[in-house]
């Protein structure tokens, strides 16, 4: 059995506080021996939910996640996960988990499975429709300019490219890529409004 080197030095020092003190370790070794984690390969990660980057450890036997963990070692949680990352464990088993689009239909009381090309098709279709509605291409604004020694306040015609018809709250399991084109995409399009979904 592979031994890393938390786990070393772990049980060397459980091994010279029970020597010291006296104590019999038998009874928890026996029970660290049923573990379920015992045979399993230990990979150390970082939450995926929002940017404070806590760290985590996963166990995985056989191909397959058995258990996940904060990591002790981490300086940001030190072992500790907040509920969304104490659940990370549901991101890939979890039966009640959707795994192909849903779409409701205006007035409809059930949910039916749609393909992804649908879907797709449906929103470009519909954030169109919207942005062409919303869609600002120029805004007058005051300015103040100094002729003479007078200040005078004339109107003129910025250009914008604005649409107020359309929000946006990002996710918080997008990374820093992922996070620097989806803005890109946004600001193509115009919108002004763009918020960050980190702790909602």
């Amino acid at each position: 059995m592979a031994v890393s080197r938390r786990n070393f030095l772990k049980l060397s020092g459980a091994g010279l506080a029970a020597s010291a003190l006296g104590l019999d370790l038998a009874p928890l070794e026996a029970k660290a021996e049923d573990l379920p984690i015992r045979f399993a390969k230990e990979t150390t990660s970082i939450c995926p939910y929002c940017s404070v980057g806590c760290g985590m450890i996963m166990h995985t036997l056989g191909g397959n996640l058995i258990n996940v963990e904060g990591d002790p070692d981490h300086p940001i949680n030190e072992g500790a996960l907040c509920p969304k990352g104490s659940a990370v464990f549901q991101l890939r088993d979890n039966p009640a988990r959707v795994t192909k689009p849903m779409y409701r239909a205006a007035g409809s009381k059930e949910w039916q499975t749609v393909s992804w090309d649908w879907a797709l098709d449906e929103i470009a279709k519909r954030v169109k429709k919207s942005r062409d509605a919303s869609f600002v291409p120029t805004s007058k604004i005051k300015v103040k300019e100094k002729v003479g020694d007078a200040e005078v306040e004339k109107e003129v015609t910025a250009t914008v490219n604005r649409t107020m018809g359309i929000a946006s709250v990002g996710s918080a399991a997008l990374d820093n890529e992922e996070c620097y084109l989806y803005q890109k995409l946004l600001r193509g399009l115009g919108l002004v409004y763009i918020e960050h979904q980190a702790r909602i």
